[in-house]
Formats: C-alpha cells, structure tokens, sequence
C-alpha cells in the first residue's frame, strides 16, 4: 500500500509528541476552549472545509444516528479532509429538555482524531464548544456568499447557537445596521443581549413576535429545535423576494411552503438532507436542491443572480467542518503541551 510523503511527514510529526498507538491526547471543553481560536479563526477554518466539500475534495458519509426517544438523537459524523490532514469523527447527541429537566445543556458529544497513517486514534475531545463555533460560521460564511450587501439580519432562537450566531454576523454582513431577535423566552433575549451588545457595533433589538422580526430582515436564521413535525412559526405570508433564508433547525420552524417556492433551495449536504428526508423529517417532500453550500463559497455554482431572489439555505452540520477545526485543535494542544495522554 502506497503512503503519500505527506501522511508520512505529519505522522513524524505528531510521533514527536505522542506515542501514537500507545497513548492518545485527552481535553476537556475548557481545554479545547484555552486554546485561543477565535472567531475569525473558526471562520478561516469552516471557509477551508466548505470550499473542500464544494469541490469534493474530501470523504464524509451522511451522517447515521439512533434515536432512543422521538424527540433526541445521537449522531456519528465521520469525515476525512486531505488538504488539513484532518480524520475523524463526532458523536454528538440531542437532548432538548435536557436544560429543564436535568440542568444539562441540549447538545453534548466527543470528537476522535485519527493518525491518517496507521489509523490508530490519537485525540478524544469535547466537540460541544466546536459545533457551537461552527455552525454559526457556516451559516454566516453562506450569508456572506448570498446576501454580502444586508443591512439587516434576524436570528430565531437565543440560546447558545443563537448567541453565537450574533457574535459571528458581524465579521463577515460590514454593512449591517440592525439585528433583530427572537426567542419565546424574553430572559433569553435579554441574555443574548447582555453578552453580545457590550462586543458588537450594530444595534440588537428585541422582536416583539416572528412576523414583525421576519418583515424587517434581509437575511434570516434559525436555531431552535428539530423535529420530525414543522412547526411551521414562520408564516410563508410574512417571507418576501430577495430574503435569504438560513436555517439550523432543518425543517422546523419556517412554513415548508417557503422553501419549496424559492428560487434557489440550497443546502451544505445533498446527502444527508436525503437521508433526513427518509427518516421523515420532510413529511410534503424535500425541495428541489439547487446546489450546496460548499459548491457557492468555492465558487462552482452561482448564488444569488439578482436581488429579487428567494433563497433558502439549509445548513444542519457537516463533520468536514468539525475535524477541521479540530484538527487545528489538536496542532496547538501538541505544541503548547496542553491536555492529559491518556494510555490506549
């Protein structure tokens, strides 16, 4: 079997600081989080990913799960990206009563890395904090693709993700004057406020229900919750030309309606968003897909055409993006001697 000089140059160099096949790096979440990546980092990081998987340079099957009660799921995501050397995979969950019912957050998991040469494991991570910096890069990595020019952007969900999301706008829609928000807990508002106004120039306001936040936006997200079931919170009615739509949550809480209606149905995974349509999370059928996510920030197919567009853009989490990132986790925690080694 041939081993490219590459493989072989990075597994010299991570022998260097671990005995690969007899020990593996061990961090914690408030190790991973030590390590200093910052936003503009995570965004760097998930641009790579995304133009990797839009010009299919990279191996990620959709992702498979079980699901022990209707409303949770535990998902494996495995992926291989050659040009960062990243392979792995993450095994997430998702709890949504979890916060109430057992004062634990919603979305919990690990991720392993691997040696590329030998396929031994050489890195188990939390992957909590990694999935909630990337997702809110990728939906704004897509924002920034579609609508460059928005002057408003509206988030639905202020929880983690949606915190997350604000913060990361900024960096990529300069032109943003406003962001709207809306969550059905007002504490959840007003936390999501508190945390990011104090760090962004541009004003945050408080939706007073989702029609008045969704008539006053260009660009528009959504994290709250996934089910098999569309709630359906964001009247078609209220959706205009020339909005671009970013949801989280699959096919959850906009109307179904709207996406099958746009002009462009776009999403960061044909595959997986097939498989979740097997499973029934798209009980009137999956929309037409114009093209994936990846496939417009590389450049291989067109985004927006014109400013009277409807564009719904559906991104629910690759793992390309997630061993990517944490394999620039692994680089720094090997060169700043940071988490425990751990016997295999």
């Amino acid at each position: 079997m041939y081993i490219a000089d590459e493989v072989l140059k990075d597994r010299e160099w991570i022998s260097e600081k671990i005995k690969i096949g007899e020990q593996m790096l061990y961090l914690t979440q408030k190790e991973v989080i030590s390590l200093g990546l910052k936003e503009e980092n995570i965004l760097n990081l998930t641009r790579d990913a995304l133009i990797a998987h839009g010009t299919k340079e990279y191996e990620m099957p959709a992702k498979i799960g079980i699901h022990p009660f209707k409303e949770v799921f535990f998902h494996a995501m495995p992926a291989w990206v050659p040009s960062k050397m990243a392979a792995g995979m993450k095994w997430i969950e998702c709890y949504p009563y979890n916060p109430e019912k057992f004062n634990l957050p919603q979305t919990t998991g690990l991720l392993v890395m691997n040696d590329v040469a030998s396929g031994c494991p050489i890195a188990l991570m939390d992957s909590a904090w990694i999935t909630a910096m990337r997702t809110p890069a990728v939906t704004v990595l897509a924002a920034q693709a579609l609508h460059p020019d928005a002057e408003t952007f509206g988030m639905f969900g202020c929880g983690v993700q949606g915190i997350e999301h604000v913060k990361y706008v900024v960096h990529v829609l300069k032109k943003l004057k406003k962001i709207y928000i809306y969550d059905i807990k007002e504490a959840a508002m007003d936390d999501l406020i508190k945390e990011c106004q104090p760090l962004i120039d541009v004003e945050i306001i408080k939706g007073d229900n989702p029609e008045m936040v969704t008539k006053s936006c260009e660009v528009l997200s959504s994290a709250t919750i996934i089910l098999l079931d569309p709630l359906a919170e964001i009247k078609d009615e209220w959706v205009s030309k020339g909005q671009t739509i970013l949801p989280c949550d699959l096919n959850t809480y906009f109307d179904p309606v709207t996406s099958r209606r746009a002009d462009k149905y776009i999403v960061d995974s044909k595959e997986e968003h097939e498989l979740f349509a097997g499973m029934g999370y798209f009980p009137d059928g999956l929309p037409e897909i114009a093209c994936e996510t990846g496939e417009v920030i590389a450049g291989v197919k067109k985004g927006r055409e014109n400013k009277d567009e409807l564009i719904v853009c559906s991104n629910i989490g690759m793992s390309v993006c997630d061993v990517v990132v944490g394999r620039e986790l692994l680089n720094r925690a090997l060169n700043e001697g940071v988490g425990v080694k751990l016997p295999l």
